[in-house]
């Protein structure tokens, strides 16, 4: 699939995460600038799930992690984060937590904006609206955006010095540290949704209009998804 934007070409590589089709993936690895990893909410970080890592770590491809299926019984966002660090020897960073699982997920909080994100059922994830974080998340919230901020800082010494002086980071400057620390392998961001209703993708594509919805959705409806 191509998407074009007016200075970009954005190529993605849809290669199943099967060990049916691990040669197709070691093919694709070798030309992607980055890769979306698609992680069962309740399964995890499976074997094959580990050979796709190795194969990611031989070819130095920057990753991000998308958690799907929020929705399902057993779903548990942050068991799968563990799961990473342990098996996958991953750093990973959540900027997204998610508000509810199973049959109560509704959304998610950005970290970044410190804002939640409900999606409309009704509209199949086209309309999301941008609210107050519940009370019974705040606390929550505000450690994982901490935990956040600081592996954001570590990007140079410039914010790190921010960071320890206690001086609030910008949300540019957030996603600026976030970005070069993931196009340099030492973290990996993580997101949340659910693909079938549509829910996790949209708010995060950067604009608002329904072509880039669509883009998002596509890039996260349960299978690996790799971008060029």
């Amino acid at each position: 699939m191509q998407h074009n934007y007016p200075q970009h070409r954005i190529n993605i590589i849809d290669t199943p995460g099967h060990v049916d089709f691990t040669i197709e993936v070691e093919r694709s690895m070798r030309v992607l600038d980055g890769a979306v990893m698609v992680y069962d909410s309740v399964g995890g970080v499976q074997p094959q799930s580990e050979t796709v890592w190795r194969q990611a770590n031989k070819y130095k491809v920057p990753r991000l992690a998308f958690v799907n299926k929020m929705d399902r019984i057993g779903a548990d966002f942050f068991r799968v984060r563990k799961m990473m660090i342990e098996r996958l020897k991953a750093n990973p960073v959540p900027i997204v937590i998610p508000i509810g699982a199973e049959d109560h997920f509704s959304g998610v909080v950005d970290l970044v904006r410190m804002k939640a994100i409900l999606w409309d059922e009704a509209s199949q994830g086209m309309n999301f609206s941008f609210e107050e974080i519940p009370a019974e998340l705040r606390d929550s919230a505000q450690e994982w955006r901490e935990n956040m901020i600081e592996a954001a800082a570590e990007a140079s010494e410039e914010l790190m010095e921010k960071y320890l002086n206690q001086v609030p980071l910008s949300e540019e400057e957030i996603v600026h540290g976030l970005r070069v620390r993931t196009v340099a392998g030492e973290i990996q961001p993580m997101l949340c949704g659910s693909a079938v209703p549509q829910q996790g993708g949209a708010a995060h594509a950067g604009r608002g209009d329904r072509a880039d919805a669509l883009a998002a959705r596509r890039a996260a409806d349960g299978r690996p998804r790799r971008t060029r």
